[in-house]
């Protein structure tokens, strides 16, 4: 069967499945390769406004292609990484809807996420150590930004395996739900449908902020953006829309 990333887009919203089935999804130079495309093109259709990646059943990405990964030099590991660099790289507000296992790369994939959603049969695990394999792609730091020090241990140096309920639990996700694709898309249409350049920078500022050491320089940041905002024919249009209803309804 041909490895591929579908495309498919509703409401705005563009969900890329990973289809590489006689591997599981297993992210190689082909599959990475193709995901990154798939995110560029997405990103610079101005009618997508947020990005879900999900993976063809039963799995999300069972990691990297370790027949590739036995001979690679620092440039070929940077093509393995070149899929899930490209989400993280994404202007756009991107989830990864984990349907089953997230492994390795795949693990990279879903933190390279700004959000996660679990299926019922999804399962986390690093498994670099067991293999021999010293982390990468940024995966240090992902999982450290989104576990903290002793959560990012558990998984990566104690080896812990997570299940969607436990990664509910220890905020690897931001929830779980039954039909995980349907639920991102639901999630994800919310970010479409805000002015899209908005959206995206609110995005970078979110990133920005997130380094600071203090609220004010938070706010001299966000000032300047929401200044603009207010000027915007978006905002404009949509708080002449809600004082109308307002109006209507006498509230």
């Amino acid at each position: 069967m041909a490895t591929d990333v579908r495309t498919k887009t509703t409401d705005g919203v563009a969900v890329l499945t990973l289809s590489n089935p006689e591997r599981r999804n297993a992210l190689n130079i082909e599959l990475s390769g193709k995901l990154a495309e798939a995110v560029r093109a997405a990103a610079a259709d101005d009618a997508v406004g947020a990005i879900v990646v999900t993976g063809e059943e039963p799995a999300f990405c069972a990691g990297g292609d370790l027949s590739e990964l036995a001979t690679a030099d620092p440039a070929t590991l940077h093509t393995v990484y070149a899929g899930f660099l490209a989400v993280a790289e994404c202007p756009l507000p991107t989830i990864a809807a984990v349907n089953g296992a997230a492994v390795g790369a795949g693990l990279n994939l879903a933190l390279a996420c700004d959000l996660r959603l679990a299926g019922p049969r999804a399962r986390f695990e690093s498994r670099f150590l067991p293999l021999g394999l010293h982390p990468g792609g940024g995966y240090t730091w992902m999982v450290q930004r989104v576990l903290g020090p002793q959560g990012a241990a558990a998984l990566t140096l104690f080896g812990e395996v997570v299940d969607a309920g436990e990664a509910a639990r220890i905020g690897l996700v931001h929830r779980v739900a039954e039909d995980v694709v349907g639920a991102a898309v639901e999630l994800a249409a919310h970010a479409a449908a805000a002015p899209r350049d908005l959206v995206r920078t609110t995005k970078a500022t979110l990133r920005l902020t997130a380094g600071m050491a203090t609220q004010a320089e938070a706010v001299e940041v966000e000032v300047r953006a929401q200044a603009e905002s207010v000027r915007s024919v978006e905002f404009r249009d949509r708080l002449a829309a809600l004082q109308a209803t307002i109006s209507r309804s006498g509230r």
